[in-house]
């Protein structure tokens, strides 16, 4: 992202001085930003769904005590969308000593360097240069594992060395990104994936706000605020993480999915950010996004599916945009303007699910993560069908299919031909009108299937699979796909 040039801003530390702005801590910062923001009614954490009487107000409590903190939670809880939001409130703009030999951020008014204190202690302020570090590239994240000592914390430069800088100078350090980030934020996620031999690095800067290398004589108070992600089931593993270093993270913030089906669905759509419009537009069935919200909901249920690793967001973000672009597909190759997803398109949802969901290898007594998925969608059509279509009525439908009926269909039937399905067992198309009554004809192709799916979930009739096709009859168990 590029960051449009500072406004005019003072060039030295004397025209500093003479703005009346003032050195404080990065925490500090932190808070008063946030206190205003706070006090104006301002949006605080956009983009944040569901969070608002839970998540949410932990964080502003963590934010005015001056904590460094540690989210807890599974995958796709929105952990690192959190901790990168923390970056707006601090200052837009940070003034700095401006001078190649010094090698970070160091405040003007407060150098942690012996090149920042030289410059400062050697010239007038007039002549003491200042620039402007943005907000946006105050904040800096690493993942856990394979990251080294050196990559955050630092090193002994064997270069410099070797050119006759002596080892016990700062000159010879090769600085991590840690004190790279003094008067910033660092993140550091999957924590307890971290080498043990970091974590030590790291309670030294909780602790002491300080940076030791190696036990040479060099320190640098660093200021800056740390956060951290973790999964419980891992960082709660006895030896994960080092009881020192738990005890030093100033605030624990709890995350979680969604509470309920609406809410989860709104968070899909968001993230999702699925133009339905355009040239070839689609339109979404209510009961469609249910089903897919469900789908993620059983899963997170399944006694097949390892709830320790979760079902994250992005599982339910990444089967909504295939349906979507399953109807759209249909819709371009059959000319259908207005193309309507279907219960036939969650055909495709193993391209967006496997490999996203971790088996229990004790509960899934052999069963293929594709034959896992297949039960979770049956369940899910079964609980949104049950609460759409009312139980009276069914039993005209089946008696329909009784008498040899079998409707056929498929992701690549055009919704005039659902017309004909409709004449074969009329029962079926007033249940189907009462889920939409819409004339349009992609919507009923739509209804139709959710209508045939919910009398198979509910195992009123059978269903089959050939060649892509799926077949609704009375006859046999049904076997494979959705």
């Amino acid at each position: 992202m590029s960051i449009t040039s500072p406004p005019a801003l003072p060039t030295t530390l004397a025209e500093l001085r003479l703005s009346g702005w003032t050195s404080r801590t990065v925490k500090r910062e932190v808070r008063d930003n946030f206190l205003r923001m706070l006090a104006s009614g301002e949006e605080l954490f956009p983009g944040i769904v569901g969070y608002d009487d839970t998540v949410i107000p932990e964080i502003n409590i963590s934010l005015l005590a001056g904590h460094d903190l540690l989210f807890l939670g599974e995958k796709g809880q929105a952990k690192s969308r959190l901790m990168r939001l923390l970056a707006r409130f601090l200052d837009e703009w940070l003034p700095f000593l401006d001078d190649p030999a010094i090698p970070l951020h160091d405040d003007p008014e407060n150098p942690i360097t012996s090149a920042g204190r030289r410059l400062v202690g050697s010239r007038p302020p007039e002549e003491v240069p200042i620039a402007w570090w943005h907000r946006d590239e105050r904040y800096a994240e690493r993942l856990a594992p394979g990251t080294k000592f050196a990559d955050i914390i630092g090193e002994i430069d064997p270069a410099k060395l070797a050119g006759g800088v002596s080892m016990a100078s700062e000159e010879a350090l090769h600085l991590g990104l840690i004190p790279r980030m003094h008067r910033g934020i660092f993140a550091m996620n999957e924590l307890p994936e971290l080498d043990e031999l970091v974590q030590v690095g790291m309670f030294n800067i909780l602790e002491e706000r300080d940076v030791q290398i190696r036990g040479y004589p060099v320190k640098f108070d660093i200021d800056v605020m740390l956060l951290f992600s973790a999964n419980p089931s891992t960082y709660n593993r006895s030896g994960k993480v080092i009881p020192q270093l738990k005890d030093r993270i100033g605030g624990v913030i709890h995350t979680h999915y969604p509470r309920d089906r609406a809410g989860g669905i709104e968070v899909t759509r968001q993230e999702a950010a699925v133009d339905l419009d355009g040239e070839w537009p689609v339109a979404m069935p209510p009961f469609m996004e249910e089903i897919l919200e469900q789908v993620t909901i059983a899963a997170r249920n399944s006694k097949y599916i390892d709830q320790q690793s979760g079902v994250s967001a992005r599982f339910s973000i990444a089967n909504y945009r295939t349906v979507v672009a399953s109807a759209r597909h249909r819709g371009v190759r059959l000319g259908e303007k207005r193309a309507v997803p279907r219960i036939s398109d969650l055909g495709h949802l193993p391209t967006s699910s496997l490999g996203k969901l971790e088996l229990d290898l004790m509960g899934s007594h052999q069963m293929s993560e594709r034959q896992v998925l297949e039960a979770v969608v049956a369940e899910a059509i079964r609980e949104v069908f049950e609460e759409y279509v009312d139980r009276h009525g069914l039993e005209e439908i089946v008696r329909g299919f009784a008498q040899g009926v079998k409707v056929e269909v498929s992701d690549m039937l055009p919704s005039e031909a659902y017309r004909r399905i409709v004449e074969e067992v009329p029962e079926l198309w007033e249940r189907a009108f009462e889920v939409n009554a819409s004339a349009d004809a992609a919507v009923h192709a739509s209804c139709v299937e959710f209508v045939l799916a919910g009398l198979y979930a509910t195992e009123r009739i059978s269903r089959s699979e050939r060649h892509g096709r799926t077949i609704y009859d009375t006859g046999g168990n049904g076997t494979g796909g959705f």
